[in-house]
């Protein structure tokens, strides 16, 4: 296996946790988004979609986005259990990460992208450019305020996002949480549990991923 992955970016950073917590090594490519790699003829055979992270197994086959090179992972390596242990579990763990990488995480590059001057005439990721459209900063923003408010109330219930264990909606919930700082945007002062839920996950040796 071969990790295509770029340091800087939020959404690889999700896998590289998510390597990090079943106690993984795999073998790691940075691709170098800033000057352009993913664009490249050699990266588009690759993943036409020309985003990271991409997971190349042995065979050749590869395997983009963040969730589906996951969902690998669990499979080939079920332990620890990151994306439930039973069909109830499953179902509750991809729910709530699919709800908060909406909200949160692209929430967040909804706002980024269509402000950040370097990224003119790239609002949207892909082999394509897109134009920045202003309106969708403020509407972005939003969204990320609905998901810290949502983040806080699901933690009233359980000490973690999908209930008593740690799971890959806890990951896609950090890794927003992080990337909201690019728009400088950061939880509440009355998100006090989500604010706890944080201290905790950031403190596991994974997150320094």
């Amino acid at each position: 296996m071969k990790f295509y992955d770029c340091s800087t970016a939020p959404s690889p950073r999700r896998v590289r946790i998510f390597i990090a917590e079943k106690g993984l090594d795999i073998p790691t490519v940075q691709v170098d988004l800033r000057n352009g790699e993913h664009l490249s003829d050699t990266f588009r055979a690759l993943n036409p979609w020309c985003t990271v992270p991409v997971l190349e197994l042995d065979d050749g086959t590869a395997i983009s986005e963040a969730v589906a090179v996951c969902r690998y992972l669990e499979d080939a390596h079920p332990e620890p259990p990151l994306m439930g242990v039973d069909a109830r579990d499953r179902a509750v763990v991809a729910m709530w990460e699919h709800r908060f990488e909406i909200d949160g995480f692209l929430g967040v590059t909804e706002a980024f992208r269509n402000a950040a001057k370097g990224l003119k005439g790239r609002a949207l990721t892909g082999p394509e450019g897109a134009a920045q459209i202003p309106e969708l900063v403020q509407r972005g923003r939003a969204r990320v305020e609905s998901f810290f408010s949502a983040l806080d109330a699901q933690l009233a219930h359980h000490p973690f996002v999908a209930g008593e264990r740690y799971t890959i909606a806890d990951i896609t919930a950090q890794a927003a949480v992080d990337f909201a700082g690019w728009i400088k945007m950061s939880l509440p002062a009355e998100c006090r549990r989500a604010a706890e839920w944080y201290r905790r996950v950031s403190q596991r040796p994974s997150a320094a991923a």
